[in-house]
């Protein structure tokens, strides 16, 4: 049974009226518009007060006790947005969310009649709505339910994991609209699976000897992947290893050879990059300094950076890749990045090609191209279904704005978590 709760439009309607918060406020003289500040939790002017009317109606709603209960800012947000959304009488009538210097939502009665008769109810444990809601009340519920794996504060001492999924994952969410809602089983987000480390990533590993492609292959890798240049390796490190190949068999010039052969043989233990949360990790177990960047088509003039030696350190961020992505569905024309160069043995090609370096080694987590390939099928405004294959899971089919609003949930429950920030 659902616990009796206020009723959110009157109440809402009260704080217009009220005009106590900043930034919310009525619009038009006619009060059937309003506004709700709506600023974006990763940007770095973000403030506590930016999120007071999601807390308000958190607290009067019972969802949040600020004497025991922690904030959460991301949670209160999607609850009053997916309790806005389920009212008929309301629609988003302007997004203006990512503005840069205001970002609010504007709101707007598609009726005149403000008689709400029906209360609202916090919902139990399998209250999933009523038996006439739509299918997209349900997606909204269960996005708004959706509960991510933590991020590890700082840097991962070892290849650790986040906590497991509590969700059964689906990659094909069909929902009959004519069945009630109550006791379905909550299904996640079907992107969510790119913050779950238990569900391995592939990575497209492509080697270049003196710019000559000798090697490719994609593979799955629990635990994360290790290069390594001879057989002789520690097996006993975790990650799948993979050894690069001989370059007396892929090489006529026997002088590049034997340097090549002395970088593979200086990398010891390995070249290593796993993920924790939304970040990939690298760190290197050898004599040989590697240099990396992140770039499609590499440039010497491409910013870069060494990976630590035993320690490690975050050579991708999926977070700014999912927000990248959605503006560039949204027409930003910039297409995000998601390939890792590594140049390992030699310093990195600022004043020359790469070709001129003797071992070169591309890695693209096959994921983030669906993804990027997703979005350039889509288009930036399409509503056409689009199919998506992610790792080794099923293929997935939506359409375009379902694909954004799973962008966008996945934005909203990131902790972006930098290191060495207080």
């Amino acid at each position: 049974m659902g616990t009796q709760k206020p009723r959110i439009l009157p109440w809402l309607i009260s704080q217009l009226d009220s005009g106590q918060m900043e930034g919310v406020a009525w619009v038009d003289a006619s009060r059937q518009r309003f506004r709700i500040p709506w600023k974006h939790r990763l940007r770095q002017d973000t403030q506590q007060e930016d999120f007071r009317i999601f807390q308000a109606w958190a607290e009067v709603s019972g969802a949040y006790n600020p004497e025991k209960d922690r904030p959460d800012p991301p949670t209160w947000k999607r609850n009053f947005r997916s309790a806005l959304n389920r009212k008929e009488v309301l629609r988003v009538a302007e997004d203006h969310s990512k503005d840069p210097v205001d970002p609010h939502k504007i709101y707007e009665f598609v009726t005149s009649d403000r008689d709400f008769p029906e209360p609202d109810t916090l919902p139990g444990t399998n209250d999933w709505g009523s038996a006439s809601c739509s299918q997209d009340d349900i997606l909204e519920d269960l996005l708004d339910r959706m509960v991510l794996a933590p991020i590890p504060d700082g840097g991962p001492p070892s290849l650790a994991v986040t906590s497991e999924d509590p969700f059964p994952l689906s990659l094909s969410p069909t929902v009959d609209p004519s069945v009630p809602c109550q006791g379905l089983v909550p299904l996640a987000n079907p992107l969510k699976q790119l913050l779950v480390p238990e569900d391995d990533w592939e990575f497209e590993v492509t080697v270049f000897y003196r710019g000559r492609q000798v090697f490719q292959q994609a593979a799955f890798c629990p635990g994360g992947l290790r290069l390594v240049g001879s057989e002789a390796a520690e097996r006993a490190l975790p990650g799948r290893q993979m050894l690069l190949p001989n370059p007396g068999q892929a090489l006529a010039d026997t002088v590049a050879v034997e340097y090549v052969r002395r970088v593979l043989g200086s990398l010891g233990s390995g070249l290593m990059l796993w993920r924790v949360g939304q970040r990939l990790w690298a760190r290197r177990l050898g004599h040989c300094s590697v240099f990396w960047t992140v770039s499609e088509e590499l440039l010497p003039k491409d910013t870069h950076s060494e990976v630590p030696k035993d320690l490690g350190g975050v050579v991708f961020d999926l977070g700014p890749f999912v927000a990248d992505l959605i503006a560039f569905i949204e027409g930003s024309m910039r297409s995000p990045r998601y390939t890792l160069w590594f140049c390992i043995g030699q310093q990195w090609p600022q004043n020359e090609s790469w070709t001129k370096r003797l071992v070169m080694v591309k890695v693209v987590p096959t994921c983030l191209r669906a993804l990027l390939d997703m979005a350039r099928e889509g288009g930036a405004s399409s509503l056409e279904t689009v199919d998506l294959h992610i790792s080794n899971s099923p293929l997935l089919s939506l359409t375009s704005d379902q694909y954004k609003a799973y962008l966008q949930d996945l934005v909203e429950d990131m902790e972006f978590q930098i290191a060495g920030e207080a």
